[in-house]
Order: structure tokens, then C-alpha cells, then sequence
């Protein structure tokens, strides 16, 4: 089967995932695609296909040779952001001759809001209609890896070590990676394929928490609340409000962390807000937590212990875990040389599964799929890029056993 009609078949499986629900998978969906996956992996001959019952794909292409070659494993994630409709039936697929490119009456994505189609003119694309995300976030990843194991299947001149292949469910919220079977997987490392850009490839990633902040007002009738009231809603604005402006994430780049006030409801009695903090240094990532405990304190004092602070780290920097076996990131880099990608080593600024896999000693950087703009009805992806995917999984294979 052709890697873009894998894709099609993927993404029209809804496999939008739901963090308010504690199954794991999170949503039947993603039951749904592994099965098929199963399926498709049995199909390309991999007897060792399984889904397990927490929803985890699994299987392994055997080696074809006697020699001790380490053991590889590619890994993408099933499910789809929960931002918009995950099922993708109506994909558009063209070649871009340059411009505003109308997904429906009324969206359009433009080319002043995304500058980087100037660079892809000449290019087949698959766009969404404009009602969906496109899902390749990360079914193109799952169609690379599908697509390279049919061809080391179909080409078996080319010498290879045990192969192993795993899908996630529950990544984006998350939880990719906490029920994963590292001992059971086998694999002496691994790559995640779900970065973006031709020639991506990342070992470095935010150290994250989430701080969730509770804050207990006093209701009484306004009429007679003179000493009395305590209005949650302004504590909480006043908490925001004592927060560094320049550690907003929408004035960071490259290596610069942030402090992210990612949801807020509340009353005068009652009020609730999430802060997502992220950093690459970890000295600065723990000072960003101080910050906000040093917040609370200061309203502690002002309003009578109103505030209260939740803090839980999500994952580290995977870094960490990568540099003492700098081979493998060598391996990717020299792969991507060799079939002309020149790489582009940059820093997530966010987090893999791969994460939390480096930590549970699983070394897992992170390589390009190929699709842009995730989470939203303007993601896209160029044909020519996830072929190019699909090779450089091959060529890695392929100078693992060398």
C-alpha cells in the first residue's frame, strides 16, 4: 500500500484523546486504529502483532542476519489532539502553486500567517477542509514507520538487526509513554518519529509541570460586604498579575522557558487556574516553580491562607539521558546525510514520548514526520517529506547493521 493512502486510511479513524478520562486508553478510538494496525502489521508479516490491554501496538521485524546488531525501535502515538475533530475524512491533496490556500468558505490558510508555504511551492500537500485537524500529528508517523517496514520487508538484500515498532495511545495528553512496556519491547534505543519539519531531529526537550491553583474567596451579599468579601476571582488575577511578563510563552523562543496560564474559572467564592511551566535548564525550571510558591506566600499573608498550590512535574529533559550515547543522535544525523536531508538539531520546545522513555532507559530522540501547523484545522503536511520520512527509517536500519 502507498504511504499516503496508509495515511488517509489512519486519519480518518477518530482518535482524539480525552484527559478527563482515566482509562487508558482514554478513548475507544484509539482501540479502534491499533486494531487496525495489528492487522496491517500482520499483513506485512510481522507475527508478533499484538495490542495489549492498555491499548499499546506492538510488534517486531525480525533480523536477517546472523550478527550482533543492536536492537532499534521505532515509536508514534495514535491519538490525535483533543483541540478539534480528530476524524479526518475529507482531506484535500494538491500540488501548491504558491498563495492563500482556501480550506472552506470560511477558512483560508494565508500565507502572512504562515510564511513557510513561500518555501514549498512546487509541492504536493494534504491540507484538512477546515472542520478538522489533519492527524498528522501523529499518523504520519505511523504511516513512515508502516511504510519503511513494508519496504524492508519487500527488500530483503538489505541487512538488518531485530526491528521492533510500537504506537501509543494517550500522548498528547500526557501519558504516552507511562504504560509502556520498555522490558517487554526489547529495544536497546529508539526513535520517536514525531517532529515536524524536513531534517528535524531533537534529543533536548522542556523539563515540564503543571501548578494548579486553588483559591478560596468569601462570598457575601455585596451590599453589606465591607471586611468581609474575599473575591477569588481578583486574588487570582492579582496572582497572574505578580507573574514575570517576559516569561509568557508568547514572548519565548529557542531555549527561553515559560510560565503559562493555560486555563482560569472561577467565582467570588471559588477559583481555579492551570499553569503549565517549561524550561530546558533545570536550575531554571525549579526557580520558575519558586516563583510561583513565592506568589501564593505573598497573597497567603494578604488574604488569610486563600491560596494553595499544586505542583506535579511531568517529564524532563531528555538530554540528560541522551548525551552519554551521543552515538545514536550520530546515527540519525549521518542517515538523514546520506539521503541528502541536511538535519536541523534543534530543541523541542515541548515534550515526546520519548521523554519519559529516555528516563525509564529507553534512549529515545526524536526525528521529523513531516506534518506543521499540529493541532488545528490549518495542519498540513507535504507528500515529498513523509516519503522522505519513510526513507530515512530505512537508512537507519540499514547503518545500524553496518
Amino acid at each position: 500500500m502507498d504511504i499516503i493512502e496508509r495515511f488517509k486510511k489512519y486519519i480518518a479513524v477518530d482518535t482524539k484523546s480525552n484527559e478527563e478520562n482515566t482509562t487508558c486508553p482514554s478513548t475507544p478510538g484509539q482501540l479502534e486504529l491499533g486494531k487496525i494496525l495489528v492487522e496491517d502489521l500482520k499483513a506485512l508479516g510481522i507475527k508478533d502483532a499484538f495490542q495489549d490491554e492498555n491499548g499499546y501496538v506492538y510488534g517486531t521485524l525480525e533480523k536477517n542476519v546472523d550478527k550482533d546488531i543492536p536492537t532499534i525501535g521505532f515509536i508514534s502515538h495514535m491519538d490525535t489532539a483533543p483541540d478539534l475533530d480528530g476524524k479526518c475524512v475529507n482531506p484535500k491533496i494538491f500540488k501548491y502553486e504558491g498563495g492563500d490556500i482556501k480550506l472552506n468558505d470560511e477558512y483560508t490558510m494565508k500565507v502572512l500567517d504562515f510564511p513557510i508555504l513561500n518555501d514549498l511551492v512546487g509541492m504536493e500537500l494534504i491540507t484538512t477542509d477546515g472542520t478538522t485537524l489533519l492527524g498528522a500529528d501523529d499518523k504520519a508517523g505511523i504511516s513512515e514507520i508502516m511504510d519503511a517496514i513494508q519496504y524492508l520487508v519487500n527488500h530483503p538484500e538489505i541487512e538488518h538487526g531485530d526491528v521492533k515498532i510500537g504506537f501509543t495511545p494517550d500522548e498528547e495528553i500526557g501519558r504516552g509513554a507511562d504504560l509502556f512496556d520498555v522490558e517487554g519491547f526489547g529495544a536497546d534505543f529508539a526513535y520517536t518519529m514525531d517532529g515536524g519539519p524536513l531534517g528535524e531531529l531533537e534529543y533536548e526537550n522542556f523539563n515540564a509541570a503543571t501548578v494548579i491553583v486553588k483559591i478560596q474567596g468569601k462570598n457575601v451579599h455585596p451590599g453589606s460586604s465591607k471586611n468581609t468579601m474575599i473575591n477569588s476571582v481578583r486574588i487570582g488575577m492579582e496572582f497572574e498579575s505578580m507573574l514575570p511578563v517576559a516569561q509568557k510563552p508568547e514572548y519565548t523562543e529557542n531555549y527561553e522557558g515559560f510560565i503559562h496560564l493555560s486555563d482560569f474559572s472561577g467565582s467570588v467564592e471559588f477559583t481555579e487556574m492551570t499553569y503549565i511551566v517549561r524550561d530546558h535548564d533545570m536550575d531554571k525550571f525549579n526557580e520558575k516553580k519558586e516563583v510561583l510558591k513565592a506568589a501564593a506566600q505573598f497573597l497567603n499573608v494578604k488574604y488569610k491562607d486563600a491560596v494553595k498550590l499544586e505542583i506535579t512535574d511531568s517529564y524532563f529533559n531528555m538530554k540528560e539521558k541522551i548525551t552519554p550515547k551521543m552515538e545514536i543522535v550520530e546515527l540519525a544525523k549521518k542517515s538523514m546525510e546520506d539521503i541528502g536531508i541536511v538535519p536541523n538539531i534543534v530543541p523541542i520546545r515541548g515534550g515526546t514520548d520519548g521523554a519519559k522513555l529516555s528516563f525509564m532507559e529507553l534512549p529515545t530522540p526524536n526525528i521529523f514526520a513531516g506534518g506543521m501547523n499540529f493541532h488545528g484545522r490549518y495542519e498540513f503536511i507535504p507528500t515529498e517529506w513523509m516519503r522522505k520520512a519513510s526513507e530515512l527509517i530505512v537508512k537507519i536500519v540499514e547503518n545500524n547493521a553496518k
